[in-house]
């Protein structure tokens, strides 16, 4: 009797294993997920403090630059984001709501969506992408999100394009109107929720299979709406054209970028402007790199005056300044960000040279550490003025505390000569100070496939 129970056992061990085998659907058909769901959340909170810079209320008189009282501030600023992802084979999609402000501020700041949009891929590569896209392209010099900016920027476009085989071609497209306008006819657009009534990109980019090397094409026509009274109706058309080139061998890592702007601005004059950089990066160890670099932006000798206007300033036919137009602007020139983002004393624009030189160090893992300095001067010739703007020094700290949150410290400063002080209509800028410190915590907070 216990041999035939002992035979049972093992019978029912080698059975039950088999049956329950056979019962389970093997591993070739269970189903692969094909639907992806995922909600992050984005918090940045920066406070910073600022001693100088610009002035507390327009100048309107040389004499009274001495009079300008030395702006001090100190101020807390933070942005909210919710990305809200999905993935299914050929179709993704994202929107992001987002609030950005300064705290106290009245009307408790802005709420807007900072990405909504839709896209749609072959296989092959070819995509097509429609909605509010926030653009970054090669450097961000000319077409960045400007994520340092507490709202950041993105653009209402329907972008095409094919990536694959080291090609990359993309078509933007762009047309804004006013909601008033558009029901009673016509197309003027003025103080939209975008700085531009039209816009057509188109940007390639290829990399060489056997070496390091990159390089970009770049052609942009941007419509803007007439400031003429007699022509209200009119779209003045700027062009950007340009290339920018990168080459990282082992050690090092060399950067260059050439853009010429022309065309129109919205007044209707003509533009001739042009811009340049280099910028050369040794990395002789995985903790340590040294940077050097030069910008050269064109720059114009008078005021932008239409015909007509000011009686008494100096009008001139074209238009010399270089615009920026739609970059990351505090990536360069210094991270005051005296230059493209606030601008000179009613909007004039002598241009800038930034030479600058500076390394990063990571002692430690998670630890960032990094210093430069900048030499910058205007780039054209003004009567009775000295090119040189001023000098600044910049120190920034990062440390990354886990994967999702960081802290970042920096500050900056900077000694203005003479022409800087006419130039911004302030008698302080030769002794500026600011200083910041950053959180930001990056959680993915929800995930799913099916």
């Amino acid at each position: 009797m216990k041999r035939m129970n002992i035979r049972l056992w093992l019978l029912a061990a080698i059975a039950i294993p088999a049956l329950l085998a056979t019962g389970q659907p093997s591993t070739d058909t269970i189903p692969v997920p094909k639907n992806e769901f995922s909600i992050d959340l984005q918090f940045l909170g920066r406070g910073e403090s600022r001693y100088g810079g610009m002035p507390s209320a327009p100048v309107e008189k040389e004499e009274e630059v001495e009079d300008v009282k030395v702006p001090k501030s100190n101020f807390l600023l933070s942005r909210t984001r919710l990305p809200i992802n999905f993935k299914r084979d050929w179709l993704e999609a994202r929107v992001t709501p987002q609030h950005s402000g300064v705290w106290g501020q009245a009307g408790k700041g802005g709420f807007n969506l900072h990405e909504a949009w839709v896209k749609m891929a072959t296989h092959s590569g070819i995509f097509a992408q429609v909605g509010r896209v926030a653009l970054n392209y090669d450097d961000e010099r000319i077409i960045g999100s400007d994520d340092w900016a507490m709202a950041s920027s993105s653009h209402d476009i329907l972008r095409l394009g094919y990536e694959g085989h080291g090609h990359k071609a993309h078509i933007i497209l762009a047309y804004n109107q006013n909601a008033n306008v558009m029901e009673t006819g016509g197309s003027y657009y003025v103080n939209g929720g975008q700085p531009y009534k039209t816009m057509q990109t188109a940007w390639y980019h290829y990399d060489l299979p056997r070496l390091p090397l990159g390089a970009s094409l770049l052609f942009m026509n941007i419509g803007m709406q007439s400031e003429l009274e007699n022509n209200p109706d009119k779209t003045w058309f700027q062009h950007l054209a340009g290339t920018y080139v990168s080459f990282q061998p082992k050690h090092w890592k060399a950067e260059a970028s050439y853009y010429n702007q022309f065309g129109k601005n919205e007044h209707g004059v003509k533009i001739q402007a042009w811009m340049a950089s280099g910028k050369l990066t040794y990395i002789p160890s995985p903790k340590f790199n040294v940077i050097a670099g030069y910008d050269y932006l064109s720059g114009d000798k008078y005021f932008a005056v239409p015909t007509g206007d000011n009686i008494g300033m100096v009008h001139h036919d074209v238009i010399k300044g270089f615009s920026t137009v739609y970059g990351s602007h505090h990536k360069f020139y210094g991270a005051m960000d005296f230059f493209y983002v606030s601008a000179y004393h009613h909007g004039f624009t002598p241009g800038l040279q930034n030479a600058y030189i500076g390394g990063t160090y990571n002692p430690l893992k998670n630890l960032m550490l990094n210093a430069s300095y900048h030499y910058l001067a205007i780039a054209t010739d003004l009567s009775d003025m000295d090119k040189t703007l001023g000098h600044e020094i910049e120190f920034q700290a990062a440390y990354a505390i886990s994967r999702d949150v960081n802290v970042s410290a920096g500050a900056s400063f900077m000694w203005g000569g003479d022409t800087m002080e006419r130039l911004k209509r302030s008698s302080t800028n030769n002794s500026l100070r600011w200083g910041y410190i950053t959180l930001v915590v990056n959680p993915r907070i929800f995930t799913t496939k099916w």
